[in-house]
Order: structure tokens, then C-alpha cells, then sequence
């Protein structure tokens, strides 16, 4: 049987750790009580005789003429302090009535009883308020959505002919009730929060137990910046619509959601009005299908996350009542007296307990969700409001074992017959190190970062790291580490196969040109299956990649998320792979595999030129996303991260310029740039990536709150991390194993790269869980399209 504990620690909220009931705190103190109760039972008989007659008297004392009176029965009383204002909650404190042979003990368990009392009323009471605001607001939100889509049909349907409606989609024609530069210098002073996870790291801490919301869902705003604010001003003017003052904003989000939706609404303002003239009969504003449909998919999602939240405040106040009646049932039994039912009576009144106002919000919630999103059909709504997780299935487990043993006796077979022809020893030319050998290897650091992946999201979970709301992945659709090893091994076993084929044909007598196209047409069949339309083969994983990396290479036109800059961090690791690529799409497309001239694309210009971009494209993506978060944040210290990336810009380009021309000046260029880089990227890793090298903490050179037990892995992975670092010097050293060819040693430390990037990532998350757990942050705060507008404003 699992001890309540193990059962607590895996259900509860991890981001609301800090607020739930210290159980552990409370066995401690417990456990000094049983301590104490030990040794007095252990003392000498005259000591017990005396105890024996002191509780004989007492209990003598205690009888009156008519009987135990009911406070007799009672052994503890609980005073309840009123709330001085409306914002504090109502107080605990416990007096002990009876003498207690560890009286000490008791009254400290007692007073860490209600401090966890206290803190948990205050907490629930909080975070009430909150949903409670936020689900008045939804509602008005969607009250205003069924008036305009009411409206919207209306129109439609009093609209000239049924088929000037199917052409095109109908329109509401408001007026605008305001004039335009007003509304445009308002506007432009107003910013809904983004909903997204972001670097919170870097952000400032705030006051217990309140959140600290990424959108402004009830309609108060926040400065807004240049080009951002622009977009957002041309999308959100005022209108009047059945005798209400509104603004529509359907703000940058994600960026994979709606930039589609802002460029209609920035095309469509641009176009269809006049932003010059102020007359009222000349401009409209026209709410489409399209519009309302975004505003729409706003409001649902705002509900769902609503809904979200209030799940989490009910497991909140039934896992806070377990451990209070569990840790009163631990007392009993260890003091041998009956408080139970005195404080559990307390702790039924308390607010957590016996306000209900979350739970009537929570089932007026999936009415509404049921009747206005899903059609009356409680199913489909729950799919939303309750999606299922996905199982795991043994048959996974059993084709990863099964791609697993191919791949070692396929890799196995390569290695051997590689070693016997002598293609990895280093040679002046050698055409398959040339051709075929960059397939293989870019494929190998590719889904070595995949099998990292799989090994951090492991790592996550044990850790209890929400890693799903950090990066905003759709629960039912997110990948699980178990797929990412299915596909890590799946994916190399074909690869090394194709490849082991491609080798046996060679050592049999065909000639390059004959068999060469086969590493060609293996790269081929990957990138079809990248974009393949059809739902196999984990579409909706491969489809997020694909709007990730859209994202990341025109990254200062997209407003930057988590998983933006995190996959852009595993780019900068993955240089290597990048300029294998590079050559293996220049050897084929040029045509040189039919002639077997391999340094074609070594001679041309063009191809050199765009090496030079290759090494230091990841850096200029990275800093390009640092640029614009320190342009809709403002923070400098975005602008500092932004240096970071600079020098490893400048150390990646010196270092293919020594490539080219290996003399003196450029080997001293190298050393100083890279040392340079070198001190500034470990200076981030350790004290901004992952919060560590804090001179004030109470865990030496780390920091106050570690989720790993023991704390020499963190000093571990801080030395390898340098030591990674440093990986570099081959470049001055130019060390090879042996006759080994270069290549295969340039392999070698990339594979190292990668597996640092893949410990990085780990303590990159870590970190980011901490930040937002700090501020009690479980679900998103989606931001709401309908503004209501004062007349006077």
C-alpha cells in the first residue's frame, strides 16, 4: 500500500506546492512529540507513580457533583480571529486545555498546525477570487458574442440574395463612435498581456499567492511598444454595435495562431478605411465571419482554462482536507488523546471547506461550454473541458526494444564492414567520406537530440516539472518520452540500414555513381514524410515542428514564446548538422552525385558564402528573438542575452574562416573570440539559464529551491558543462584518434555538443518551473477579443 505521502506528492498541484498543507513539516513536528513520549516512558517507576497520581487528582479535580461537563471532553479549544479587512482571511489559534506531558512539542505542532490552516484559507480564498472575476468577465464576454453573432445573422439574412452571401462572407457595418486620433493615442497606451510562457526567469517576483497574468482578461491595460502596439491599434478601433461601445483585439499570442488573423485585420482595416477622416457616415467598420470567428476560439479557450483551474482548486481543497484529517488521526495515535474531532470541526468551517462558490462556478462553466461551444452535446464538450490523456501502450514499448536490438546489429554489421574496407581512416580522398558519410552523420546528431528529448521529458516528469504548460503543448497531442524513443529508434534503425545496404553494394563491385543516389533518396523520403499531409506518423507533433522552425527563421516578426527560443537554442547546438545539410542539398541538387565531382560545392563561391551563414545563422536567429523580447518588454536584460549570441556569432565565423585559411592571425582571432564566448555563455548558463551560483543561498554556489535531491549532481553538471565548453580547442589542437578521419573525429564532438545541450535543457526547465511556481501560476490567463469603451473616452 502507497503511504499518503507518495499519494500527496503525486497529486498535488506542482506549481502550487508552496501553498499546499507542509505535510511533511507537520510529521516532523509530530515525530518530536513520539520522540519525547518515548523517553518518558522510559523513565523510573517513582517518576510514573508520581505521573500516575498527578492525572489521578487531575481527574479528580475535573469531576463536579453533577458530573463531567462538556468541556471535560475537550482537550484543545480553537479560537477563531475575525479578518481585519476584507482582503485577509479569518485566523486560527489553538489553546491547549489539557496538560500535555510534552507540552513544548504540542504547542509547536499546534502552531504549525495553523499556520498550514491559515495559509491554506488564504490561498483558496484568493485564488476564488480570482476564478470568480474571471468567470464574470467570460460572461460578459460571451453575452457580447452572442449579440454580435445574432446581429451578424441577422444581416446575412436580410442580405440582397442568398447568393451574393455564398460568394462572400457578410459583414456588420458599424460606426465607429469615437474619433481616430483618440482612439489611436488610447490605443496605443494599451496592451493585453501575452498569454504565453515566457522566459520567467528573468522576470521580477510578486507578492505571495497571487498570480501574475500574461493577458488581461477583464479589460485593464498595460503599455504598449512601437510596431506591436501599431498592429494592434489598426485591429482594435472603436464601434458601436446594438448600443454598445467595443473594441475588437485579437492580440499576438502565438504567433502560429494568429499572425493569419492579424494580417486579415491589418489588410482589411488598411484597405476598407480611411484612417485620415473621422466622419461617421464615410467609415464603417466591418465585424466578419472571420473576426468573430477568432473571437470565438479566444472565448472557448478562455473557458477551458477557466475550467482548468477550477479542477485544480477542487484537488486543492480535497487534498488539503486529507492531510489535515491524516496528520489529526497520526496525533491521536501517537499522544493517545482525541483531538480529531474537535479540530477537524474547525477545519470543515474553515473557508477552503465550506465555500462552494468555485464548485457552482465550475458547473455553470461546462453548462455554458455545453450549451454555446459544443452544441448541447456533453461529450464532445468534455473532449475539451476534460481531454483524455494519452495511454501508453505496451506495443510501444514492445517496437523499441525491437528497433532497438536492429539498430546495434545493423550498426554492429556497418562498423565491421567500414573497419575492413578502411573508409574511416584517414585518407587525401576518400568519395564516401565525402558523400554518403554526411548523410549518416547529420542523421545521427539529429536523432540523438531526439533520444535527449525523450531522456528530459523522463526527467521532467520524475522531477514533477510541468513541462506540457511551460511549452503550452496540447495535452492529448504532446509527445511522451516513450514516442520520442520509438521514433529516435525507428528512424536510425532505417537509416543505418539504408546505409549498411548502401556499403554492401559497394564492397560488392558497383560503382559510386550507381549506388549514390540511394543516401540521396533516404534524406528524400525523410523530408516527405516531414510534411506529409495525412495523419500518420505523429502529424501533429511534425506539424508544430514545422510552424516552430517557420517561427524562428523570420523571428523578428514573430512575438517570441517558449518554445520558440528554446528550440532556437537547440539549433545553436546543432551547427554541425546544419552544415551537413548544407552540402548533402548542394551535392544533389547540383547534380554532382551523377559526375562524382564532390568538391563542386567546395569551389563555388556562393557555396562558401553560405557556409559562413549556416555557422552563425542559429546565433543571429537567437539574438533576433532576444531583440524582440527586449522590444515588447522592454527588460535590458534581454539586450545582455542578446550579446551572448553575438560573440557566438563572431566565434563561429572566425572559426570558419581559420577552416579556409589556417595561418596565425586567424588561429589567435579563434582563441580570443572563443574564449571570450566561452566565459559569457558559462557566466549565463549557471547564473540566468539555470538560476545557479547564488552567493546567498543556504545550498552553497546553488540556489534556495533545488527539485533534485542530491545536490552533487548539480555540481557534476556544472564541471561537464565547462569542460563541453571547451570542446572548441579541437579546433586549435586539431587532436584526431589515431588514423581516424577528421570527419569522424568532428562527429565525435558534435555528439558532445549535442549531449550538453540535452543536460542544459533539463536544468533550462528546471529553473523556468521554479520561476513559475513562484508565483503560483497553473494555468494560462487567455486574453478576451470584446472591450467595452466608455462614451466619454
Amino acid at each position: 500500500m502507497v503511504k499518503f505521502s507518495k499519494q500527496f506528492e503525486g497529486q498535488l498541484v506542482p506549481e502550487w506546492k508552496e501553498a499546499f498543507v507542509d505535510y511533511w513539516k507537520l510529521k516532523k513536528e509530530l515525530k518530536k512529540i513520539h520522540l519525547l513520549n518515548s523517553t518518558t516512558n522510559n523513565t523510573p517507576n517513582k517518576h510514573q507513580n508520581n505521573s500516575l497520581s498527578n492525572t489521578f487528582l487531575t481527574s479528580l479535580r475535573n469531576l463536579s457533583l453533577f458530573g463531567p461537563q462538556h468541556r471535560d471532553h475537550e482537550i484543545i479549544h480553537v479560537h477563531k480571529k475575525l479578518a481585519s479587512s476584507a482582503s485577509k482571511g479569518d485566523t486560527y489559534e489553538t489553546e491547549l486545555l489539557e496538560h500535555f506531558a510534552d507540552t513544548d512539542a504540542a504547542k509547536e505542532f499546534f502552531a504549525c498546525l495553523d499556520f498550514q490552516l491559515n495559509k491554506v484559507n488564504q490561498f483558496y480564498k484568493t485564488k476564488e477570487k480570482e476564478f470568480l472575476d474571471r468567470g464574470e468577465s467570460l460572461k460578459k464576454q460571451l453575452e457580447i458574442l452572442i449579440e454580435v453573432k445574432t446581429a451578424f445573422k441577422q444581416q446575412r439574412g436580410n442580405g440582397p440574395s442568398a447568393q451574393d452571401d455564398s460568394k462572400e462572407d457578410a459583414s456588420i457595418s458599424c460606426t465607429i463612435s469615437c474619433e481616430e486620433d483618440s482612439v489611436r493615442g488610447k490605443t496605443e497606451q494599451e496592451q493585453m498581456q501575452d498569454n504565453n510562457s515566457m522566459d520567467d526567469s528573468e522576470r521580477n517576483d510578486e507578492a505571495p499567492y497571487t498570480d501574475s497574468p500574461r493577458s488581461d482578461s477583464v479589460g485593464k491595460s498595460m503599455s504598449m511598444r512601437g510596431e506591436d502596439g501599431r498592429l494592434r491599434t489598426l485591429s482594435g478601433r472603436v464601434f458601436n454595435c446594438q448600443g454598445k461601445n467595443l473594441k475588437i483585439k485579437i492580440p499576438l499570442t502565438t504567433p502560429s495562431r494568429t499572425f493569419s488573423a492579424i494580417s486579415y485585420l491589418v489588410w482589411d482595416d488598411l484597405v476598407n478605411q480611411n484612417s485620415k477622416k473621422c466622419d461617421p457616415e464615410s467609415r464603417k467598420l466591418h465585424v466578419n465571419k472571420t473576426k468573430l470567428h477568432h473571437a470565438e476560439k479566444m472565448i472557448r479557450g478562455a473557458f477551458v482554462e477557466l475550467y482548468k483551474g477550477l479542477g485544480y482548486l477542487k484537488t486543492y481543497r480535497h487534498l488539503n482536507m486529507l492531510a489535515f484529517i491524516k496528520i489529526l488521526k497520526k496525533f491521536d495515535k501517537v499522544t493517545g488523546k482525541q483531538v480529531l474531532p474537535s479540530y477537524l470541526k474547525v477545519v470543515e468551517s474553515s473557508y477552503f471547506d465550506s465555500s462552494d462558490k468555485a464548485i457552482n462556478l465550475q458547473d455553470e462553466v461546462e453548462d455554458l461550454f455545453i450549451k454555446y461551444f459544443a452544441e448541447e452535446d456533453r461529450r464532445k464538450a468534455m473532449k475539451y473541458l476534460k481531454p483524455h490523456q494519452h495511454k501508453e501502450s505496451h506495443s510501444v514499448t514492445f517496437f523499441i526494444g525491437l528497433f532497438t536490438g536492429c539498430f546495434i546489429a545493423l550498426f554492429t554489421g556497418y562498423v565491421i564492414m567500414a573497419h575492413i574496407t578502411g573508409l574511416y581512416r584517414s585518407q587525401p580522398n576518400s568519395v564516401y567520406m565525402e558523400t554518403a558519410y554526411p548523410v549518416l552523420s547529420m542523421f545521427s546528431l539529429l536523432f540523438l537530440h531526439v533520444f535527449l528529448y525523450g531522456c528530459n521529458i523522463f526527467a521532467w516528469r520524475k522531477a514533477r516539472i510541468n513541462y506540457s504548460f511551460i511549452f503550452e503543448l496540447t495535452p492529448t497531442k504532446e509527445l511522451n518520452y516513450r514516442d520520442a524513443f520509438l521514433i529516435c529508434t525507428t528512424s536510425m534503425t532505417v537509416v543505418v540500414g539504408v546505409m549498411f545496404v548502401h556499403l554492401s553494394l559497394l564492397t560488392k563491385g558497383y560503382s559510386y555513381s550507381q549506388v549514390q543516389v540511394i543516401p540521396g533518396l533516404l534524406l528524400l523520403v525523410f523530408l516527405l514524410l516531414l510534411v506529409c499531409p495525412f495523419n500518420i506518423v505523429y502529424r501533429s507533433s511534425r506539424y508544430c515542428f514545422l510552424r516552430v522552425i517557420r517561427n524562428i527563421v523570420l523571428s523578428p516578426l514573430y512575438k517570441v514564446v517558449m518554445l520558440d527560443f528554446f528550440m532556437a537554442d537547440q539549433l545553436c547546438s546543432q551547427v554541425p548538422m546544419l552544415r551537413n545539410l548544407e552540402y548533402i542539398a548542394c551535392y544533389y541538387i547540383t547534380g554532382s552525385y551523377k559526375t562524382q565531382d564532390y568538391g563542386y560545392c567546395m569551389r563555388a563561391k556562393h557555396y562558401r558564402d553560405l557556409a559562413y551563414a549556416v555557422s552563425f545563422l542559429p546565433y543571429y536567429w537567437r539574438a533576433m528573438q532576444c531583440a524582440r523580447r527586449w522590444f515588447d518588454e522592454g527588460q535590458t536584460s534581454h539586450l545582455v542575452n542578446l550579446g551572448k549570441y553575438v560573440s557566438a556569432m563572431l566565434a563561429a565565423g572566425a572559426k570558419v574562416a581559420y577552416e579556409k585559411e589556417s595561418n596565425a592571425g586567424w588561429l589567435c582571432l579563434v582563441v580570443i573570440m572563443s574564449s571570450a564566448a566561452t566565459l559569457y555563455q558559462l557566466y549565463w548558463d549557471f547564473v540566468k539559464d539555470w538560476g545557479l551560483l547564488q552567493m546567498d543561498s543556504k545550498n552553497p554556489w546553488l540556489r534556495n529551491d533545488l527539485m533534485l535531491r542530491r545536490k552533487i549532481i548539480y555540481y557534476l553538471s556544472m564541471g561537464l558543462n565547462l569542460i563541453l565548453r571547451l570542446a572548441w580547442l579541437q579546433t586549435v589542437l586539431h587532436s584526431n584518434f589515431e588514423h581516424v578521419d577528421y570527419r569522424v573525429t568532428g562527429l565525435f564532438l558534435a555528439a558532445l555538443e549535442v549531449i550538453r545541450r540535452g543536460m542544459w535543457n533539463f536544468y533550462r526547465l528546471e529553473n523556468e518551473h521554479l520561476n513559475n511556481a513562484g508565483k503560483f501560476r497553473a494555468v494560462k490567463t487567455v486574453p478576451l477579443p470584446f472591450h467595452e469603451v466608455d462614451e466619454e473616452d
